[in-house]
């Protein structure tokens, strides 16, 4: 099967790079290659792929391609790109694509399907997540920072009957690395239990420009995080898919866990002056809530200081 994962960051390189790693071992039968930018491309034909990781570092050579030169010629495209950058994602993509090319994308929050299913069809686009905390460091190695390194897919109501046999496949090959790699029956519900912790772990840890630790520490800080949480479940609910209750509770304990150092990479993007997905997940989250009828008055207060955020970014940018 040939796969091509679009960048060759911390969530494309890590995820991509151990399906690599186990192909070149001889122990999965699959073809990956990274759609990656001409800097990147000669940086891996020169190092390698180098990744560094608590389940076991590598680096190995890796086939790169630039979008000038795709082909119609893949089985399956991973798409790990952040929300900003879906409409260039889709338009590197596009060439890549055969009549019967699946995509696989495992960004955060849930917009970005009614995006995709409108310009490739709901037939192509299967459903999927993921969970790991990681950087592209300067020096071009991928670097995970926790050991968390979860990938779970499946196919989506509309998907064609085909993809069940890819995804097949893919968790073949994913069989023989030491990602933690599910495939379900229900992804949608998956989906929405992350999106549901995401956009109260970024609403909360962005308005309050701190870790899960410092807000559980000011007095009144857990109450506040737990009614984040209410909203976010509220959007959930009226969606049919409320989180599976030890799904729910190992949620609450980790947004309120005393002591915790735990926040959320756009808290860490803001603060170094980058791009931030706020809209693509508490904006939408905000959206899905009110068309709910119910009460988002704190994820309405972090949308608004996001905002303010990036409009104060823009403003310095220009000056």
């Amino acid at each position: 099967m040939k796969i091509l994962v679009l960048g060759a960051g911390a969530t494309g390189g890590y995820f991509g790079g151990r399906l690599a790693e186990a192909a070149q071992l001889g122990k999965a039968s699959v073809d990956v290659s990274f759609l990656v930018r001409p800097a990147r491309a000669e940086r891996l034909a020169a190092e390698g792929l180098r990744v560094d990781s608590p389940h076991g570092g590598f680096a190995l050579p890796v086939r790169t391609v630039v979008q000038a030169a795709l082909r119609p010629d893949y089985d399956l495209v991973l798409l790990t790109c952040k929300a900003y950058d879906l409409d260039s994602a889709i338009e590197s993509i596009a060439p890549a694509l055969r009549a019967d090319t699946l995509i696989l994308p495992v960004l955060n929050g849930l917009a970005h399907f009614e995006r995709l299913d409108r310009e490739f069809g709901a037939a192509r686009v299967l459903g999927g997540c993921c969970h790991i905390a990681g950087v592209l460091t300067r020096e071009g190695v991928v670097r995970q920072l926790t050991d968390v390194h979860r990938i779970t897919y499946g196919l989506r109501p509309g998907n064609a009957a085909a993809g069940q046999a890819v995804l097949d496949r893919l968790h073949g090959a994913f069989g023989q690395t030491p990602v933690d790699a599910r495939l379900v029956d229900d992804i949608d519900q998956e989906i929405w239990e992350k999106f549901v912790f995401l956009a109260t772990l970024a609403g909360m840890t962005t308005l309050m420009r701190g870790s899960v630790g410092d807000i559980v520490a000011a007095p009144g800080g857990a109450a506040l995080a737990e009614r984040m949480l209410a909203e976010c479940e509220s959007a959930a609910a009226a969606a049919g898919k409320p989180s599976r209750p030890k799904v729910a509770a190992s949620t609450l304990k980790t947004l309120t866990q005393p002591g915790s150092p735990l926040t959320a990479s756009m808290l860490r993007d803001l603060e170094s002056g980058g791009r931030i997905e706020s809209a693509h997940i508490v904006g939408d989250m905000l959206a899905r809530v009110r068309a709910a009828g119910h009460d988002a008055s704190l994820l309405d207060a972090a949308w608004v200081h996001l905002q303010v955020r990036d409009l104060r970014r823009a403003r310095e940018v220009r000056g």
